[in-house]
């Protein structure tokens, strides 16, 4: 994408991640934050029960790598004269403002529009732009999690309550790639038709794509799945499908959906090899019919031995599996590392600090990025690419429309 300019007005994570993955693409994003408070996300100083370096921000490194930031305060009229003059630059324009804050400080589509008629105009909401919730703003907590059925359907029943989302910005980062591919087909368009699109991606939509199988078999049948507690065997008529905890509690999770061709192999690995002549988990059928058995059986083998030992042993089962591993295990994921998913960047202290990359790879080359921003630190760069005469600069900072 390079060549490409993004005009974000957005803060937090959710509308922000789309601009980052956007940056990794090789857009130039102008992030607009406001000239004293920056982002307010930069002042949060906790994140999931951890506190947060102000130089080492997760929550500000995810969603803002590779972008320029520009202080203007949109609510004055100077900010909002700077603004424009940036959007009749730009191919994109980014925001997750609520329509009444869009409408108040003059850039929603008419105001950008007016100025660049050519302009690509992408938003991301809770809920929607359209309806009669359209003003009403949300998280990926609420959003995403809560109100979609997410939250619902991994809560185990017997809980008797509901989880907390446990990730923050969880749905926030799946939804701004869902904007950066929305953002990418209006360029397509545009570039075939010269006609310029409207994007709306929110959370709550987010949601229902991510789980929209589960979601479709729930409109069909009027039944919802839920998950089941650990430890707990449910019906099943797929032994080789499940987690299964090892001897120091570890968990395995078996993922062989369609076990035939599998089953001799998964016996064997498993330490079972005379249940592949057994009749009567030999087959797929007698499988089926006898699952709860093989469940026991295979309970039994796989709490016998450490997570070490399965977690090496299983890697030669033709069968599909996988270790249960937490967030910081990931990083040390020998796979994941193979294959580019960590990128190391100068922090904003001087010293390096790590970043996940994007999902998205091309002819097998890690994407390039750099680190997040300080708050307004390219507002005399960018305004003075774009035309602004020194003497203006100084007005507007005088009066305080930029930083």
């Amino acid at each position: 994408m390079e060549g490409v300019r993004v005009l974000e007005v957005a803060q937090f994570t959710f509308v922000p991640a789309a601009g980052a993955i956007l940056a990794d693409w090789g857009a130039d994003v102008i992030k607009v934050e406001h000239p004293v408070r920056g982002d307010t996300q930069r002042g949060f100083i906790n994140m999931g029960g951890f506190a947060l370096d102000p130089n080492r921000h997760p929550l500000i490194e995810h969603p803002n790598r590779g972008k320029r930031s520009v202080g203007v305060d949109v609510s004055t009229p100077g900010g909002q004269e700077v603004l424009y003059e940036i959007a009749k630059t730009a191919d994109v324009f980014l925001t997750n403002y609520l329509p009444a804050q869009r409408q108040k400080n003059k850039f929603d589509i008419e105001h950008i529009r007016a100025v660049n008629p050519n302009i690509i105009y992408a938003r991301g909401s809770a809920y929607g732009d359209k309806g009669a919730e359209r003003d009403t703003g949300g998280f990926d907590g609420t959003a995403f999690w809560t109100r979609s059925g997410v939250g619902h359907a991994l809560t185990p029943e017997e809980l008797g309550g509901a989880l907390s989302q446990g990730i923050p910005a969880f749905g926030d980062s799946i939804g701004g790639m869902n904007i950066a591919g929305g953002i990418a087909a209006a360029l397509f368009h545009r570039e075939r038709t010269g006609e310029p699109s409207e994007i709306d991606v929110s959370l709550l939509s987010t949601a229902w794509w991510a789980a929209g199988a589960s979601v479709t078999q729930g409109m069909e049948t009027g039944e919802t799945m839920r998950s089941v507690m650990p430890n707990s065997v449910g019906p099943t008529v797929n032994p080789f499908l499940g987690n299964y905890l090892t001897s120091d509690g570890g968990t395995i999770n078996l993922c062989i959906v369609s076990p035939t061709g599998y089953i001799r192999d998964a016996f064997e690995h498993l330490g079972l090899p005379e249940l592949a002549d057994d009749p009567r988990f030999c087959d797929v059928l007698p499988l089926i019919e006898n699952a709860a058995a093989a469940v026991e059986l295979i309970t039994e083998s796989v709490r016998s031995r450490p997570f070490d030992y399965w977690r090496e042993h299983l890697k030669t089962m033709k069968g599909q599996w996988a270790p249960f591993q937490s967030l910081v295990d990931l990083g040390h994921d020998d796979q994941a590392l193979a294959n580019d998913m960590v990128a190391e960047v100068e922090g904003a202290d001087g010293r390096p600090f790590k970043v996940v990359r994007g999902p998205v790879q091309f002819n097998h080359e890690p994407l390039q990025t750099t680190r997040a921003p300080q708050a307004s630190e390219h507002t005399e760069l960018v305004l003075m690419e774009i035309g602004l005469e020194w003497d203006r600069i100084e007005e507007l900072k005088d009066a305080g429309a930029i930083a």
